[in-house]
């Protein structure tokens, strides 16, 4: 059994192993990271032979810990990478390029629609009939997104989302809320079968789906990172954030809103949850909290997506695809009977 993990921002970790009787055997650790002292190598080697294979990642990575010799120095990966990497040796987790991927930026639709699409295009990944999918959202109306969970009378201001223009939708997927004023942030889903990200925990999984958008911001001169859960930051502070959703049908959906050009002030009137996270930051102006794309490149909007769906295309071999009319239907159905419907939009009141 062979696996591999990219670590965000770090070295491949490469694991080959082979199960006998319930337990891993033969292992053998490789990949480009670095590791000090030399014969750390076989420790972590002997470390991992003989483990259940039904041993999950935090296991593994627990049994590399403890074999490590003291002062040992483990460069570009970590113990909890080899775990992720034998995970996926052992459900055979297959990579991005082993997929054939499609690259949407179609027209304007309204927030509502892209939501729906969300949902529609994430479930017909996951059952087959589409390929995985890279999708940029445009919009024509500006909108407050929350997430999933979050109580919306708690997350936003009425009167000043009527003042400023906000419309108020909710989302399928957990997390914060999203201001997504007209031409103000870069907004992109990815539609995913659930084997890509096999034998990563919950956590893992955001920083590897977004591992892409970091080599696109540091080709603009963006000195990207992932911060943990959800965050992608710069020098000057958080760019964006990304959430997720899991279907039952196999399929998954992450999707992140990255700061083009965000207004700070009108941040503050329209979401209650601005001022609270300034307050305990001791944070005078929410323009400091939001690091917008558009100050660090001096690029038009356009050109920043157009750089993100060239370099993806470039790492994964994506061509050009567009959504088509049944799934348009589809997702116009849904609008009328979940995501315009006050059930919904107050499911947490």
């Amino acid at each position: 059994m062979h696996g591999e993990y990219k670590v965000p921002g770090g070295k491949l970790v490469v694991v080959d192993l082979e199960v006998r009787d319930g337990r891993i055997a033969d292992f053998h650790l490789a990949g480009d990271f670095f590791l000090e002292p030399d014969d750390a190598l076989a420790d972590i080697d002997a470390a991992v032979n003989g483990l259940p294979d039904t041993a999950d990642a935090a296991t593994i990575a627990g049994a590399v810990r403890a074999a490590l010799p003291a002062g040992a120095v483990l460069l570009g990966f970590t113990p909890e990478a080899v775990g992720t990497a034998v995970r996926r040796a052992l459900v055979v987790a297959p990579g991005w390029t082993d997929f054939d991927w499609e690259v949407v930026h179609d027209g304007p639709v309204s927030p509502r629609m892209n939501l729906a699409l969300d949902e529609v295009l994430t479930m017909r990944v996951g059952d087959g009939r589409r390929n995985p999918t890279l999708r940029m959202w445009e919009w024509n109306e500006s909108a407050v997104v929350i997430g999933s969970f979050q109580s919306l009378r708690n997350e936003v201001d009425p009167e000043g989302a009527r003042r400023h223009g906000y419309d108020v939708v909710r989302r399928i997927s957990g997390g914060g809320a999203m201001m997504m004023g007209a031409n103000s942030i870069v907004t992109y889903s990815l539609y995913v079968p659930a084997s890509l990200v096999a034998g990563m925990t919950f956590a893992d999984s955001y920083a590897f789906l977004d591992d892409w958008v970091l080599h696109a911001l540091r080709s603009l001169g963006i000195d990207a990172v992932y911060q943990p859960l959800n965050d992608i930051a710069g020098p000057s502070g958080k760019i964006g954030g990304a959430a997720q959703k899991r279907l039952a049908g196999g399929g998954v959906l992450h999707h992140a809103t990255l700061s083009y050009d965000m207004d700070g002030q009108v941040m503050t009137e329209v979401l209650r949850i601005g001022r609270e996270k300034l307050s305990d930051k001791g944070t005078v102006s929410a323009a400091k909290r939001v690091d917008p794309l558009r100050s660090q490149t001096g690029l038009p909007r356009e050109a920043i997506i157009e750089r993100f769906i060239d370099t993806f295309s470039t790492l994964y071999g994506a061509s050009t695809g567009h959504i088509t009319d049944e799934e348009y239907a589809e997702a116009e159905d849904l609008v009328r009977t979940k995501f315009a419907t006050d059930a919904w939009l107050h499911r947490v009141p």
